[in-house]
């Protein structure tokens, strides 16, 4: 495994990763499990119809679009020229478009050649997003040119051609006029053939204020007067490449850049806040590094001769790759040199390079239709951390892959190959020069792939894409003289518990075993086909341990025997196990309580060998279960047992940490630090919180400012213990905080706070001007997260202020995530029935599967709870008793 190693190699990490990579792309939309970034609401287009769902007639297709749209910035409207050339493909008598909150004053199609034909009606179909144009006449076969002249509203929804509202050095609040297309919504900005199979050309133009930048997918070609009005200019942009709707972009607003060109001399640009340029050098110096490295390991040349990523105000995903203009939050983008925390960087830069993958990977070659958007994130949710190991290899990125990703979405390992990371070059190559400028589907990606390695790529991985969930392997062992015979059998994992189905799923499962002879290589790889087989590894010893899954790439649970599971123990207190392996093993038998397959119990003993335990990603992974532990505990009399618990497992790791940077310390020391800190702070570990105490009271009064890697868990750890008071000093910090990271911060650990009147204080502020519409959803959520009492009120708030939200936010992925966190820490029956029946009586569509998945997780945790408190409480009470000596 590569961190074992020096100074591996770049291809050698990626040969233990476990590619071919090709089965990294299963990572599906994974990314809302952390953080991420993208969120595409996908919802927006499989929401449930009243009737089957219609994709437009293919009778009429659009060539190019002629836009000229003219916002204003105050009356929060715009007007919109078009003329799209159009071929009409079958003889028709009229034109149906998407169209959506757009009003039509006229339109007419004149074929080439032949008179204007003016349309007659305009049948709006809003339900569908549609309009039908009619005509008087037939629309012969052939290429003509559609003229519409329409008008609509820059919307405050975060969604089409909306305002973003910011605020200038001077203190004035203006807007922007900003875009956020996908998956459906350019149609709120132009009446258009909105789906992503329907490629066109676009040239673009934008009427406004002279002082205001504008910007497009691509450079300027032309800016000049507007007639009408000597405040406005009229700016032209080159026409773009064929591609789909929902990567078109535009935005007008006040904004500084930094600039540079990458050695491929794409001129990259990086848009802030006006005063805020310096904030964007570090994601300028990704961005130009990033698509270099793209070029190369594609063999495609980026297409574009300029690329612009702009920070926008108020943006409901993390960021949106349109063709040459990306879009993020501002937090996705900018970088204090002096304010923002190393997690931010890393967050930037993870951001930067799934953007920029998508520019090839998304952009160059499309989905054919939303079903398959799946390989558009999959891929960028994988590459983005080759490229931040390309950029930053201090940042061991690929060991947090696993638990960032990995774990909440695995993968399948490939076939073995001798020389697979250049056979999948080789195949993405292929891809992406047969389908540039059109689209693809799943299964053209795996027919690439097998054409440049030879192997069945498709039926292996069909047995993981055709069916749902992944195998859990049990493996037992026995030793026969010299050698180590293993039996595995698979059955599909199941969160509920065991599968008990008649016909159980199989896979074709890569498995590799190791052994502590020589931990981090494989000492046998096997394809496992059927559902039981038996392995012998030859030459190993009594006293050593067998592991699978060798650093843990493989797509499954594993499930050792009892006394196989004792032998690795010594392997994590020892750290022979490498890093990797050790999240790995702790990772599945969390799981497997979760289920309900082994007892929790177990896990908690596991959990105290990581007591020498340095590496940060580790760590992380068993914070998150030890938290998701202890919100489950908090609905019991033992809550604070389990923070007993969580003290004695931190605090060996936070006394040799201290509060401050040692010198030759990086990047990952500061994460573990505060990751580390903010556990123990939260658990109320008496020195942790005297000592966040004093720092913070420094921090205040101006004496010792806190630095940006200790805000976090020390604003945390004050206010979980803190007064009225407290929290007041932290509006406070908020309220002039000039960075939005800063705010974002604050916003994120209000709902540590204990005491009822306050719950409710921070949830009224969730919805009040001092925070951005996007940042309510983390606000509402801190509370649910924090405590038994504060998921109680925050579920209570919305449903009081559910007409509110539902109307801030509607139909986009927000309102899911704003569900799955206000309500998936419930652990009683009795809630799933109450949150199914209030989301009946008040619907959500697109927040569909969200509900059922929560109404699902609150049953299972109400199932966990039963199954095994009692014995975690007597363990914790064991432990009290007579404390382990380790």
């Amino acid at each position: 495994m590569w961190l074992a190693a020096a100074a591996p190699s770049l291809a050698r990490r990626l040969l233990f990763l476990g590619p071919p990579p090709p089965p990294l792309l299963l990572l599906l939309l994974s990314r809302s499990s952390r953080r991420r970034r993208r969120l595409h609401c996908l919802g927006l287009a499989a929401m449930p119809e009243k009737r089957p769902f219609e994709r437009l007639p293919a009778d009429v297709s659009p060539l190019n679009y002629s836009l000229c749209l003219k916002p204003d910035l105050l009356d929060f409207t715009f007007e919109g020229k078009l003329e799209a050339a159009a071929q009409v493909r079958q003889a028709t008598n009229q034109i149906v478009m998407n169209c959506a909150d757009i009003d039509i004053i006229t339109a007419s199609y004149a074929p080439e050649g032949d008179e204007e034909i003016h349309a007659t009606g305009f049948n709006y179909q809003n339900e569908d997003e549609k309009v039908t144009l009619s005509f008087p006449s037939i629309l012969q076969t052939g290429t003509g040119t559609l003229k519409i002249d329409f008008v609509g509203e820059l919307n405050d929804k975060m969604k089409g051609f909306y305002r973003s509202k910011y605020t200038t050095p001077s203190g004035e609040v203006r807007y922007a006029a900003v875009t956020q297309f996908e998956a459906t919504d350019a149609r709120r900005a132009f009446p258009c053939w909105d789906e992503p199979a329907i490629k066109a050309t676009f040239d673009i133009s934008l009427v406004v204020p002279k002082d205001r930048v504008a910007l497009s997918n691509m450079n300027v070609i032309d800016r000049k007067p507007y007639p009408d009005d000597e405040n406005l200019v009229e700016v032209k942009f080159a026409r773009t490449p064929v591609m789909s709707t929902y990567l078109v972009a535009f935005v007008v607003g006040e904004y500084d850049f930094v600039e540079t060109r990458s050695k491929d001399g794409v001129c990259v640009r990086v848009y802030t806040p006006v005063g805020k340029a310096e904030q964007g050098k570090f994601a300028l110096e990704v961005a130009a590094k990033t698509l270099p490295f793209y070029k190369d390991y594609f063999n495609v040349p980026y297409p574009l001769p300029k690329i612009d990523l702009i920070a926008i105000a108020d943006f409901a995903a993390g960021a949106m790759e349109n063709w040459g203009l990306v879009t993020y939050r501002e937090t996705a983008l900018l970088i204090d040199p002096k304010n923002s925390c190393s997690s931010s960087r890393q967050w930037v830069a993870l951001v930067v390079g799934h953007e920029l993958a998508h520019q090839w990977f998304g952009n160059l070659v499309t989905m054919e239709w939303w079903t398959h958007l799946w390989l558009n994130e999959g891929f960028a949710s994988w590459i983005e951390y080759l490229c931040v190991d390309h950029c930053f290899p201090e940042y061991d990125i690929w060991t947090q892959f696993v638990s960032a990703d990995y774990t909440r979405a695995q993968e399948l390992d490939a076939l073995d190959n001798s020389h697979p990371i250049e056979d999948f070059k080789k195949g993405m190559n292929m891809y992406l020069t047969k389908f540039q400028q059109k689209n693809a589907a799943t299964e053209d990606l795996w027919e690439s792939l097998e054409n440049a390695s030879g192997k069945p790529i498709a039926a292996v991985m069909n047995t993981w894409t055709k069916q749902m969930g992944f195998p859990l392997i049990y493996v037992e062992a026995e030793q026969v003289e010299d050698d180590r015979l293993l039996r595995l059998s698979q059955k599909k994992f199941c969160a509920s518990g065991p599968y008990v189905g008649e016909d159980c799923p199989q896979w074709m499962v890569p498995i590799t075993i190791s052994t502590s002879d020589d931990p981090n290589q494989a000492k046998l790889k096997i394809l496992m086909d059927k559902p039981e087989m038996s392995v012998v590894l030859k030459n190993v010893k009594p006293d050593q341990w067998v592991k699978l899954n060798l650093g843990t790439v493989g797509f499954y649970r594993t499930q050792y025997s009892s006394t196989m599971l004792e032998s690795l123990l010594p392997g994590i207190r020892d750290l022979s196990l490498p890093p990797v392996d050790r999240l790995g093993l702790q990772n599945d038998l969390f799981s497997l309580a979760r289920a309900g397959i082994i007892s929790t119990v177990e896990v908690l003993k596991v959990m105290e060998a990581f007591v020498n335990e340095p590496n940060y990603t580790v760590w992380s992974d068993l914070s998150c279960n030890l938290g998701i532990l202890s919100t489950l505990v908090s609905h019991t009399d033992f809550y604070e047992e389990i923070q007993e618990f969580v003290k004695d497992v931190f605090s060996p790791i936070g006394e040799r940490l201290g509060w401050d940077p040692r010198p030759g310390e990086g990047h990952l020391d500061a994460l573990l630090r505060g990751l580390v800190l903010g556990k123990l702070g939260k658990a109320g570990h008496k020195a942790t919180l005297e000592e966040a105490r004093r720092r913070f009271k420094d921090h205040v009064e101006g004496k010792q400012i806190l630095s940006a890697d200790l805000r976090s868990p020390v604003y945390l750890t004050v206010l979980k213990h803190g007064d009225a008071t407290t929290l007041d000093i932290m509006l406070k910090l908020h309220k002039q905080a000039d960075m939005q990271e800063e705010k974002n911060r604050i916003e994120r650990v209000l709902g540590a706070t204990l005491l009822p009147d306050l719950i409710q204080k921070v949830l009224t502020f969730a919805l009040s001007e001092e925070v951005r519409p996007q940042d309510t959803v983390s606000v509402i959520g801190g509370v649910a997260g924090g405590s038994k009492h504060g998921r109680k009120a925050a579920w209570k708030f919305i449903k009081d202020n559910w007409e509110e939200l539902y109307n801030r936010y509607q139909g986009g992925f927000l309102i899911s995530r704003l569900i799955k966190l206000s309500v998936e820490g419930f652990a009683v029956d009795k809630m799933a029935g109450e949150v199914k029946a209030f989301f009946e009586s008040h619907p959500a569509p697109s927040a569909e599967r969200t509900i059922q998945q929560c109404c699902e997780n609150i049953l299972l945790n109400a199932a966990w709870l039963k199954r095994d408190a009692e014995s975690i409480h007597q363990y914790l009470l064991q432990r009290k008793a007579s404390p382990p000596t380790v």
